[in-house]
Parts: structure tokens; C-alpha cells; sequence
């Protein structure tokens, strides 16, 4: 019997099955494909953008510079890491397809942002994500089978069973990332709930006739958005319709011609179609993120529409939040409600996502009420507060959880804090331990890690920037989960050290 059972060999599947093999976990990952390899996942059709919370991740597990070269990303795409402040941003992206210029960020507002060698974004394509994870996971230890459906879950007080046909793969814990349509969510039972769609989205590769008479980039219309990306007929359009056209057919090239020209407002010709799949902006959630011994992490918890790039990037968030608790519940050292927290921090972030979409799809509405909002927002998007709002929200960084203190700091993705010695935060995570850093003169918390090693990692040392803290502790998931004043409170500190990571004794 495996600890971990995890459904789905996606972005969110591996990245999960990366941190709970760090931990030293024994994992299993079962996916329904036979095999990784798809147009869909490569590029042009897999292109994916990844932001800071998300590359950070990869680079405090030490996963960047693979990622980086299986992207084919040649130049350094971050700041300079040496820089006493951290370079403007490269991009900001748009909202409701209105780009936003990243030369209107205010660099002064963000309070809590320092130097790295991790990028704040990233382009990339999915069949890198998981090549890049899947060599990882195995190298921990971690167990992949293709070519498995999973169509029922048992389970009780001990153990959960995935089944498959005659198969059975039983396990303490199963965790569903097995998508927008997963089986896992339906078979045990999660409620599942949300929106109906506006509008009928495709992607498809396709070849023009007369491409000069589609704008290149983003292109926002009296009647829908239409995209065109760099590679040569990569198209993507939005049609308001309700999502009427049905998802169980395949689009014909006469329709997908029909509905790009009434969104570009062209009589622009499709000569002929390779591939294309249509999608829609429903948006739902599941109620829990638990039921049992059976988790949900990623699409398989939360469908959105995938304007603004936010739904692999909030399953990777899940997956970080969800690998070392559930891993400290394996291990048997998780303090009381640990794996509850899962749901209590992640729930919102998923239903800010579904937000974040809609209120972009009822922007990009075609009636008079839709221009009349896109007007008010083109006024506010156009302003320094207005696009700074954005990217706050788009890279995570205005992501606070609430975990009971008034101190700013506590709650966020840490930035990359650096000793004077050169050590980085980033460098110290890797292992997938919480980490204290103590900035303190006289070292006042070393003591107060013993009996945690194998949980804890202790660096002492002056910061270049410690953003007005004597010392904080970062959990593996980056998230800042105390922070002292000048001179740390050790008893303060160690009654947060107990809620997070349990006793020394544990």
C-alpha cells in the first residue's frame, strides 16, 4: 500500500507527487493517457504563462534552470539577483483582453519585493512543466502508470481505493488533479458548483488565406476577442454565445470560419484546419477540498475560464500548499488540523480565480452594458494604481493568508531574503524543510529548532533587506508563517514552530 495515491499526471499531479517524494512519501501516480506526449501539451498549443508564485516554486525546489532550458528560454529572463532592488517587470498581460503597459507599475507600492533569480513571469509550454517534473518525481522514488482509467473510489476510517476495471490501487491518501472533468471529484462525491458560461472559446492551428487581416496580439471587438499568437496559425477567439456551440461536437472549419469573422469583424478566410478544441468560461468549485481520505487539487476543484492565465498557475499554488501537510500527516509529526488548512487557505484563492475571470467575461460582453464597463475599466487599467492593481493580483503577490497576526509580513510568499554571506532563501529550500531565518546579533533562536532538524532548517545572519523583521519562518510552501520584531520573542516564536510543525517530540 502506497501513502499517496495521486490521480493525474498533469502540472498539478507532478509538482504534488514532487513534494510528497521530497519528503520522503511513497507515491503513486496513475493517468488516464498512455502517453505524455501531445500537440496539445507543445508548443504553440500548449504555451502557458507562469507567474512569480509559481516560478518561485520551481526555483526554491532548484527545478528552474531545467525548466528554463526544456522552454527554451536562452537569455535570463529575471532580475539581477546582485541589484539592491529588483528590476520593473517585464509584462503585465491584459484583463478582459485591455494589454496593460508594465511601464505604469509603481515599483514604490510593492512593500514586500526583493531581488531573485527567479523570473516574476514566465512563458513556457506544458509538455515542458511535466517533462521537467515527471524526470524529478522519478528520480524521488515516485511510481508513474499511464494508461490507467480510474472509475470508482472506495474508503474508509484507514485506506482509500482507487479502482480501475480489475485493478486496484489502494493507499492512506488519494488526491485528484485528474482535471476540469474529473473522475475522482464525481465519484466521491464532491459538490460541485458555479456559473453557466458566456461565451464559447477555440484554439486552433490553422491556415489563412489572407492572414494581414487579422491583427497580431490580443484584440478586443464590439462582438468578441480574437488572438493571434506568433506562431505562424495559432488563432484563438471568444464568441458570446452562452457557450451554446456544444462541446461534443468537433467544430467544422465552415463554422470556426463563421465565428472569426464575426468576431474580427473581417471576412477574413480559414483555408483549411489541423487541430482545434473548443472551451467555454464555466466556472465552478467544489464546496471542500477534502472528503475523507480523498483530496482535490487544481482543475479537478476549480474550473475557470482561462483569460489572465490563472488556472495552472492557482493548481500549482494548491499542490505547493498541499504537499508538505499532507506529507507531515503521513509522517505522523503534523500538529492537530494541519491538512484542514488546505481548504481554509486554498478555497479562496480558487474563488478569487473563478472572480477574476468572470469579471473579465462580463467586461468582453457585446451588448451596451459590457462596452459601458469596458470603458470605465479602460480609464482605471490606463492609470499607475490601476495596472499595479493587476499585477498584484496576477503575480500573487497581494496574496495574504490569514494565519492570526498583524504583522504585514506574515501570510505572504516570502520574497527572496539574502545573508550577507550571499545565502539565499531560495537555496535553503530545496530540500522541502520550513526554514527560520534569524537575523538577530546574538542568534537567539537557534536553541528553539532542536528536535525539529528534520523539519526545520536554521541560517543565521544579517539580511541586505530584511524588510523590518529580526527573523521569520517560512514554511516549504513559502509562505511566511511568523515573523519577529528586532530582537525575536523565542517564546513567540516557538509556539508558532508548534502550530505548523509540530512539537520537537512529535
Amino acid at each position: 500500500m502506497h501513502d499517496v495515491v495521486i490521480v493525474g499526471a498533469g502540472p498539478v499531479g507532478l509538482f504534488l507527487a514532487c513534494e510528497l517524494g521530497l519528503a520522503g512519501t511513497s507515491v503513486l501516480v496513475l493517468e488516464r493517457e498512455p502517453e505524455p506526449h501531445s500537440p496539445w501539451r507543445a508548443d504553440p498549443l500548449g504555451l502557458r504563462g507562469l507567474f512569480a508564485t509559481s516560478v518561485q516554486a520551481f526555483y526554491r525546489r532548484g527545478m528552474l534552470e531545467p525548466l528554463l532550458t526544456a522552454s527554451g528560454v536562452r537569455d535570463d529572463p529575471g532580475t539581477d539577483p546582485d541589484a539592491d532592488e529588483p528590476s520593473p517587470p517585464r509584462g503585465v498581460g491584459h484583463f478582459g483582453g485591455m494589454v496593460l503597459d508594465p511601464a505604469k507599475v509603481d515599483l514604490t507600492a510593492l512593500l514586500f519585493r526583493l531581488p531573485s533569480p527567479a523570473p516574476e513571469s514566465m512563458m513556457t509550454n506544458l509538455e515542458a512543466v511535466e517533462a521537467v517534473l515527471s524526470e524529478r518525481a522519478v528520480k524521488l522514488g515516485v511510481e508513474i502508470r499511464r494508461g490507467v482509467t480510474v472509475d470508482a473510489v472506495t474508503q474508509n476510517e484507514e485506506s482509500v481505493t482507487a479502482h480501475a476495471g480489475e485493478d486496484e490501487y489502494t493507499a492512506r491518501w488519494l488526491v485528484g488533479c485528474d482535471g476540469g472533468r474529473s473522475a475522482v471529484r464525481g465519484l466521491a462525491g464532491f459538490e460541485f458548483v458555479g456559473t453557466e458560461p458566456l461565451f464559447t472559446g477555440y484554439v486552433m492551428l490553422a491556415t489563412l488565406a489572407d492572414p494581414e487581416k487579422l491583427n497580431p496580439g490580443i484584440n478586443l471587438t464590439p462582438t468578441g476577442m480574437y488572438i493571434r499568437m506568433p506562431a505562424e496559425g495559432h488563432i484563438g477567439m471568444m464568441d458570446c454565445d452562452g457557450g451554446a456551440f456544444d462541446r461534443s461536437r468537433q467544430p467544422t472549419r465552415e463554422h470556426l470560419q463563421t465565428v472569426l469573422r464575426r468576431v474580427s469583424g473581417t471576412d477574413v478566410t480559414l483555408r483549411d484546419v489541423q487541430l482545434v478544441s473548443s472551451f467555454t468560461d464555466r466556472a465552478k468549485q467544489t464546496t471542500t477540498y477534502r472528503r475523507g481520505r480523498v483530496l482535490l487539487a487544481g482543475d479537478a476543484a476549480h474550473i475557470i475560464s482561462p483569460l489572465g492565465g490563472q488556472g495552472l498557475n492557482t493548481g500549482l499554488g494548491d499542490a505547493v500548499n498541499l504537499g508538505w501537510k499532507l506529507a507531515a500527516t503521513v509522517r505522523g509529526h503534523a500538529p492537530d488540523g494541519l491538512l484542514d488548512t488546505f481548504t481554509r487557505e486554498r478555497h479562496p484563492i480558487g474563488a478569487w480565480a473563478a472572480d477574476w475571470t468572470r469579471a473579465q467575461t462580463t467586461a468582453m460582453r457585446p451588448d451596451a452594458h459590457g462596452q459601458a464597463v469596458q470603458g470605465v475599466l479602460r480609464d482605471l487599467l490606463g492609470t499607475r494604481d490601476g495596472t499595479t492593481y493587476v499585477f498584484e493580483k496576477v503575480t500573487g503577490a497581494s496574496i495574504r493568508h490569514d494565519l492570526g497576526s498583524e504583522r504585514p509580513l506574515v501570510g505572504r510568499n516570502a520574497p527572496d531574503f539574502r545573508l550577507e554571506d550571499g545565502t539565499r532563501l531560495g537555496d535553503l529550500m530545496r530540500d522541502g524543510r520550513g526554514v527560520v531565518l534569524d537575523f538577530s546579533s546574538d542568534q537567539r533562536l537557534r536553541d528553539s529548532v532542536t528536535g525539529r532538524e528534520n523539519r526545520l532548517r536554521y541560517a543565521a545572519g544579517a539580511a541586505r533587506n530584511d524588510l523590518g523583521a529580526g527573523a521569520v519562518l517560512v514554511r516549504p510552501d513559502g509562505v511566511i508563517a511568523w515573523a519577529g520584531e528586532r530582537e525575536p520573542d523565542r517564546e513567540a516564536f516557538e509556539r508558532a514552530a508548534d502550530r505548523w510543525f509540530g512539537s520537537p517530540e512529535a
